[in-house]
Protein backbone atom coordinates (compact mmCIF):
# COMPACT_ATOMS: atom_id res chain seq x y z
CA UNK A 1 0.00 0.00 0.00
CA UNK A 2 1.06 3.53 -0.92
CA UNK A 3 2.19 6.05 1.87
CA UNK A 4 -0.94 8.72 2.00
CA UNK A 5 -0.27 12.45 1.09
CA UNK A 6 -1.53 15.21 3.70
CA UNK A 7 -4.76 15.59 1.25
CA UNK A 8 -5.59 12.15 1.51
CA UNK A 9 -4.70 11.68 5.37
CA UNK A 10 -7.19 15.07 5.79
CA UNK A 11 -10.06 12.78 4.14
CA UNK A 12 -8.90 9.21 5.63
CA UNK A 13 -11.46 7.21 7.81
CA UNK A 14 -9.32 6.17 10.96
CA UNK A 15 -10.46 2.90 12.61
CA UNK A 16 -9.05 1.33 15.64
CA UNK A 17 -9.20 -2.36 15.56
CA UNK A 18 -8.88 -4.59 19.10
CA UNK A 19 -9.58 -7.98 20.35
CA UNK A 20 -8.67 -10.01 23.19
CA UNK A 21 -10.38 -12.74 23.32
CA UNK A 22 -10.39 -14.86 19.76
CA UNK A 23 -13.97 -16.42 20.26
CA UNK A 24 -14.17 -18.97 17.54
CA UNK A 25 -10.73 -18.32 15.68
CA UNK A 26 -7.41 -19.60 16.19
CA UNK A 27 -6.12 -16.17 17.51
CA UNK A 28 -7.07 -12.62 18.04
CA UNK A 29 -5.13 -11.43 15.29
CA UNK A 30 -7.08 -13.92 12.98
CA UNK A 31 -10.27 -12.79 14.15
CA UNK A 32 -8.70 -9.15 13.40
CA UNK A 33 -8.13 -10.23 9.57
CA UNK A 34 -11.24 -11.75 9.71
CA UNK A 35 -12.77 -8.29 10.05
CA UNK A 36 -10.56 -6.63 7.98
CA UNK A 37 -12.01 -8.96 5.25
CA UNK A 38 -15.61 -7.56 5.98
CA UNK A 39 -14.16 -3.85 5.08
CA UNK A 40 -14.81 -3.79 1.22
CA UNK A 41 -18.24 -5.59 1.35
CA UNK A 42 -19.55 -2.83 3.98
CA UNK A 43 -18.21 -0.13 1.65
CA UNK A 44 -15.07 0.29 3.76
CA UNK A 45 -11.75 0.23 0.87
CA UNK A 46 -8.63 -0.72 2.98
CA UNK A 47 -5.48 2.39 1.82
CA UNK A 48 -3.41 1.48 4.99
CA UNK A 49 -3.07 -0.61 7.80
CA UNK A 50 -0.76 -1.25 11.01
CA UNK A 51 0.58 -4.10 12.23
CA UNK A 52 -0.57 -5.96 15.11
CA UNK A 53 0.47 -4.65 18.61
CA UNK A 54 0.20 -6.36 21.92
CA UNK A 55 -0.39 -4.43 25.07
CA UNK A 56 -1.33 -5.30 28.26
CA UNK A 57 -5.09 -5.83 29.26
CA UNK A 58 -6.62 -2.21 30.10
CA UNK A 59 -7.81 -1.03 32.83
CA UNK A 60 -7.46 -4.05 34.31
CA UNK A 61 -3.67 -5.65 33.44
CA UNK A 62 -4.47 -9.23 34.82
CA UNK A 63 -7.19 -9.79 32.02
CA UNK A 64 -6.17 -11.31 28.47
CA UNK A 65 -3.08 -9.49 26.60
CA UNK A 66 -4.73 -7.19 23.92
CA UNK A 67 -4.10 -7.33 20.09
CA UNK A 68 -4.77 -4.27 18.52
CA UNK A 69 -4.28 -2.14 14.98
CA UNK A 70 -5.04 0.79 12.77
CA UNK A 71 -6.56 0.57 9.30
CA UNK A 72 -7.03 4.01 6.77
CA UNK A 73 -9.83 3.67 4.59
CA UNK A 74 -11.93 5.45 2.08
CA UNK A 75 -15.64 5.45 3.03
CA UNK A 76 -18.10 7.30 0.79
CA UNK A 77 -20.80 7.00 3.76
CA UNK A 78 -21.11 9.86 6.69
CA UNK A 79 -19.61 8.99 9.95
CA UNK A 80 -22.66 7.67 11.71
CA UNK A 81 -23.36 5.15 8.63
CA UNK A 82 -19.57 3.92 8.92
CA UNK A 83 -20.43 3.27 12.59
CA UNK A 84 -23.02 1.57 11.85
CA UNK A 85 -21.18 -0.73 9.55
CA UNK A 86 -18.12 -1.32 12.62
CA UNK A 87 -21.04 -2.56 14.48
CA UNK A 88 -22.88 -4.95 12.28
CA UNK A 89 -19.22 -6.64 11.59
CA UNK A 90 -18.65 -6.67 15.45
CA UNK A 91 -22.34 -8.61 16.15
CA UNK A 92 -20.68 -10.84 13.15
CA UNK A 93 -17.94 -11.81 14.51
CA UNK A 94 -19.18 -12.45 17.66
CA UNK A 95 -19.21 -9.05 19.65
CA UNK A 96 -20.95 -9.22 23.10
CA UNK A 97 -21.38 -5.85 25.05
CA UNK A 98 -21.33 -6.41 28.15
CA UNK A 99 -19.31 -3.65 30.77
CA UNK A 100 -17.65 -0.90 29.81
CA UNK A 101 -13.90 -1.89 29.56
CA UNK A 102 -14.78 -5.84 29.53
CA UNK A 103 -12.51 -8.56 27.83
CA UNK A 104 -13.81 -8.37 24.23
CA UNK A 105 -13.38 -10.84 20.90
CA UNK A 106 -13.69 -7.55 18.83
CA UNK A 107 -13.75 -3.74 19.38
CA UNK A 108 -13.66 -1.36 16.14
CA UNK A 109 -13.82 1.83 17.17
CA UNK A 110 -14.19 5.14 15.00
CA UNK A 111 -11.48 7.39 15.78
CA UNK A 112 -11.24 9.94 13.12
CA UNK A 113 -13.89 10.19 9.85
CA UNK A 114 -11.52 12.78 7.33
CA UNK A 115 -11.02 16.22 9.60
CA UNK A 116 -15.49 15.43 11.30
CA UNK A 117 -15.41 16.95 14.24
CA UNK A 118 -18.84 15.86 15.46
CA UNK A 119 -20.68 15.36 18.94
CA UNK A 120 -23.63 13.71 18.72
CA UNK A 121 -25.39 10.97 20.50
CA UNK A 122 -23.51 7.62 20.47
CA UNK A 123 -21.04 9.52 18.05
CA UNK A 124 -18.06 12.01 19.05
CA UNK A 125 -15.74 12.05 16.39
CA UNK A 126 -12.68 12.70 16.89
CA UNK A 127 -12.88 9.57 19.16
CA UNK A 128 -12.78 11.40 22.57
CA UNK A 129 -9.87 9.20 24.49
CA UNK A 130 -7.78 8.03 21.39
CA UNK A 131 -5.22 10.78 21.67
CA UNK A 132 -4.49 9.06 25.09
CA UNK A 133 -3.91 5.19 24.03
CA UNK A 134 -0.79 3.97 22.48
CA UNK A 135 -2.16 0.63 21.55
CA UNK A 136 -4.13 3.25 19.30
CA UNK A 137 -1.69 6.13 18.53
CA UNK A 138 1.24 3.72 18.37
CA UNK A 139 -0.36 2.10 14.85
CA UNK A 140 -1.57 5.05 14.00
CA UNK A 141 1.88 6.16 13.76
CA UNK A 142 3.18 3.31 12.39
CA UNK A 143 1.17 3.95 9.35
CA UNK A 144 0.71 7.86 8.94
CA UNK A 145 3.21 9.37 11.56
CA UNK A 146 1.93 12.76 10.09
CA UNK A 147 -2.13 12.44 10.41
CA UNK A 148 -3.12 15.54 12.51
CA UNK A 149 -5.79 15.31 15.36
CA UNK A 150 -8.68 17.26 13.94
CA UNK A 151 -9.01 19.33 17.37
CA UNK A 152 -5.27 19.15 18.51
CA UNK A 153 -3.48 19.41 15.48
CA UNK A 154 -1.11 17.23 16.83
CA UNK A 155 0.57 14.69 14.98
CA UNK A 156 0.22 10.95 15.35
CA UNK A 157 3.70 10.20 15.54
CA UNK A 158 3.32 13.47 18.31
CA UNK A 159 0.32 11.68 20.29
CA UNK A 160 1.26 8.52 19.98
CA UNK A 161 5.09 9.69 21.78
CA UNK A 162 2.99 11.62 24.55
CA UNK A 163 0.05 9.04 25.12
CA UNK A 164 -0.36 7.94 28.68
CA UNK A 165 -2.77 5.15 28.58
CA UNK A 166 -1.46 1.38 27.39
CA UNK A 167 2.40 2.74 27.89
CA UNK A 168 3.44 -1.02 27.34
CA UNK A 169 1.76 -0.88 23.97
CA UNK A 170 4.20 -2.59 20.78
CA UNK A 171 4.50 -3.86 17.60
CA UNK A 172 3.97 -8.02 18.09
Amino acid sequence: MKILDAEELDQAVVIALGSNIAGGFASSEALLEAALERFPPAGLKLRARSSWWRSAAWPDPAGPEYRNGIALVEADQGPQAVLRSLLAIEAELGRERSVRNAARTLDLDLIAHGRTVLDAPGLTLPHPRAHQRRFVMGPLAQVAPGWRHPVLNRTAEELAAAASVGRDAEPV
